[in-house]
């Protein structure tokens, strides 16, 4: 083996020394590579067994220090790159797939919930839902919103019964519902079609459960004329679009048994006799047209509506006996055709109760109520068109449409009845309640109806109510009267001290007002202009005193003013007040101007001579009625902004336009006037002559009957 020696081989390491000087000798040298010459052999002698493969720079160790160095360094790297990696937000990652189609569940929130003030001693709940079959398995009662009974004592007790058969006090089942359905109040249609077109389908309905018996009761008075014959032309359409006209079985002379047919009809006419026009009910159609058709009219002025309901009821409530597990065999409607509120209320509660026993339930076609009036004017043409067709107009029982009237008696040109009638968004309260309690609708039918314009007493149709304005009825739902007894509605106003003051004042009399007072005083003297002043002063005195006294019962409704959540008593309570108070300031204030006036006032200018009292928003004559003045329009502007589309605004915004102060403005009067010069009469005050004879020949007038009692 032979062992490369020469400097180049050697490492230089090996080599390297102190003695590094070019000026070493030879010799030194020279021993040098002999050292490591001997030292070269002794090694190869040690590995002469050793491959030449083995004879390499990297051995085993080098190769075990080599790849822990790289492990170490790999370890180190993947640390250093750990710190700069990117923070990823679990919630940031967005996993992308394809929709499925899957049917969204809609939620149905309750938009508005009433509380009740009542304790409740029954259990169920009261949500008018004809869709839910829970609320009318379980339901005793339903009502137009839901109500939240006050919380029951739900102390634990170590003995207690349970009787699970007095939790109701009748059947609540499905096939009940109608027993216990509150009914629809307030919708408003231009005739007696609309409100026609509209029973169909509840006529059709009631048909889908089981055949179906409806009454008609019609009011025989003359101004129901004209509706008694829309309705008999629309008894084809009735049974044409409910397909019962079995016009084959007619021909081929077969007939169906009473319990087969789908929908019988029968005829009862009221006035001051209650009579059934139908032996039977039918459903030969010809045959109810011309019962209609001959239905005669009473001209006794006396509408028994009530006893005819009852009388209805009563005869008919043999159909709604139940049969075995089939149930009742008839579903029974009674649908009343009336223009007045009925003569009879003091049966109501008991009609009322019969109906309700047998799930009868009352739909009413009938005239919308004046609001805050007990009477309103119907305009009469005869009938027959050989007598004169020149307008009548005659009073009729159309209100109010509240148990007691909860509007004050004040108008603004002096006399309450020249206002201009209102239309108050339901009809009559008895007839109404009677369709509410029973599940049915009361229809409010007028011709003239129209939200948008004001409709004038020439424009009026015939056989039709006057009534200036109509309000929408989405918007007047919210307005509704409190549709309980006589007996429950007393309870309530005199649990609040707001509701107590607004029926005490609406219960009084016409209230006066300045009626034209006298602005214009003309100075010929001191005295002479005092005797004037004094003589004006008379007429506010006299108002003073009432106006006065009806401020202060109203005043007494302020201490539970915020705690009233009725949108109708706070509308009603607020308008009331602010008028009063209006009427007071003017008053009071024109008495104060007067006697201002009389201790004396100086003219600015010399030549005028002469003092009228303006109307103006500035009260000048004391802080008292300059704070009753602001307080006015502080209500009436509230009524305004809370209740728009209302007949409380319209009324609350006429009364600001008149203002409520008063300032004296100076003006000449010319006291010597030129006297008036006549003129020229060429015919010496003689009549024209007629032009020709055909004015002597007038045609002669038809004859005139006098104006029925309606």
């Amino acid at each position: 083996m032979s062992i490369d020696i020469s400097p180049s081989a050697v490492p230089t390491d090996a080599v390297a020394g102190p003695q590094s000087s070019a000026n070493r000798s030879e010799a030194m040298e020279r021993e040098r590579l002999d050292a490591i010459a001997e030292q070269a052999e002794y090694e190869a002698e040690d590995y002469d067994d050793e491959e030449d493969e083995d004879e390499s720079w990297f051995d085993d160790e080098s190769i075990a220090f080599v790849a822990s160095l790289m492990a170490h360094m790999g370890i180190v790297l993947f640390l250093a790159l750990a710190t700069f990696s990117p923070h990823f937000d679990p919630e940031a990652i967005v996993i992308v797939s394809p929709m499925r189609d899957v049917a969204e569940d809609k939620i149905h929130s309750i938009e508005e919930i009433v509380a009740s003030e009542v304790p409740q001693e029954q259990i169920g709940s009261n949500a008018d839902s004809l869709e839910s079959a829970i609320a009318m398995a379980t339901a005793q009662t339903f009502a137009e919103t839901a109500q939240i009974p006050s919380p029951m004592d739900m102390t634990p007790q170590k003995l207690a019964t349970i009787d699970l058969n007095n939790f109701f006090t009748e059947p609540v089942a499905p096939l009940q519902a109608m027993v216990n359905k509150k009914g629809s109040v307030g919708e408003g249609h231009n005739g007696a079609k609309g409100a026609v077109d509209r029973l169909t389908f509840e006529i059709l309905q009631s048909m889908e459960e089981r055949p179906t018996l409806v009454v008609w009761v019609f009011d025989q008075s003359g101004s129901l004329h004209r509706q008694r014959q829309e309705i008999r032309d629309r008894f084809d359409k009735i049974y044409e679009e409910l397909g019962i006209i079995s016009s084959q079985e007619e021909k081929s002379g077969k007939r169906k048994n009473a319990s087969e047919i789908p929908l019988l009809t029968s005829i009862v006419g009221f006035g001051k006799d209650v009579s059934l026009l139908t032996e039977e009910p039918t459903d030969n159609l010809q045959v109810i047209k011309d019962t209609v058709n001959n239905i005669e009219v009473d001209s006794s002025g006396v509408e028994r509506a009530f006893s005819a309901v009852y009388m209805a009821a009563n005869e008919f409530k043999k159909y709604r006996v139940k049969r075995g597990a089939e149930g009742p065999l008839r579903n029974v409607m009674l649908v009343v055709v009336t223009d007045e509120r009925g003569d009879d209320q003091e049966g109501l509660e008991t009609t009322i109760d019969l109906c309700r026993r047998y799930g009868m339930p009352v739909y009413v076609i009938g005239s919308p109520a004046p609001f805050g009036r007990e009477h309103s004017l119907v305009k009469y043409v005869d009938p027959d068109p050989k007598y004169d067709q020149s307008p009548q107009w005659a009073q009729v029982d159309a209100g109010p449409e509240s148990v007691m009237p909860e509007r004050v008696k004040i108008g603004y040109t002096g006399n309450y009845q020249e206002e201009p009638v209102i239309d108050s968004g339901f009809g009559p309260f008895a007839l109404t309640r009677l369709s509410y309690e029973t599940g049915g609708i009361y229809f409010s039918v007028h011709p003239n109806r129209n939200v948008n314009k004001r409709i004038r007493k020439k424009e009026t149709e015939a056989f039709s109510a006057q009534i200036d304005y109509f309000f929408d009825s989405n918007t007047m739902a919210r307005y509704r009267p409190d549709y309980v007894s006589p007996e429950e509605y007393v309870r309530q106003v005199r649990a609040s001290a707001l509701r107590t003051a607004l029926t005490t004042a609406a219960k009084d009399t016409q209230l006066e007002t300045l009626q034209a007072p006298k602005t214009r005083f003309v100075k010929r003297g001191d005295a002479q202009l005092a005797t004037e002043l004094g003589d004006a002063q008379k007429s506010a005195a006299v108002i003073e005193p009432q106006l006065v006294r009806m401020a202060g019962i109203l005043a007494e409704g302020l201490k539970d003013r915020d705690e009233e959540m009725s949108p109708r008593w706070r509308a009603g309570f607020d308008l009331a007040y602010g008028r009063v108070l209006a009427h007071k300031v003017r008053t009071e204030t024109y008495n104060a101007m007067l006697a201002k006036a009389k201790r004396g006032m100086a003219f600015e200018k010399e030549k005028n001579n002469t003092w009228i009292l303006e109307a103006a928003d500035e009260v000048s004559v004391g802080s008292k009625w300059e704070r009753e003045a602001e307080k006015a329009r502080e209500l009436l502007s509230g009524v305004i902004a809370e209740h728009p589309g209302t007949p409380w605004a319209l009324l609350a915004k006429t009364e600001l336009e008149t203002p409520i102060g008063w300032k004296w403005v100076e003006k000449y009067t010319d006291l010597n006037p030129p006297a008036r010069t006549g003129g020229n009469n060429n015919n010496n005050n003689n009549m024209t002559a007629a032009r020709d004879d055909e004015k002597r020949m007038l045609k002669k007038p038809a004859p005139k009957r006098p104006l029925p009692k309606l």
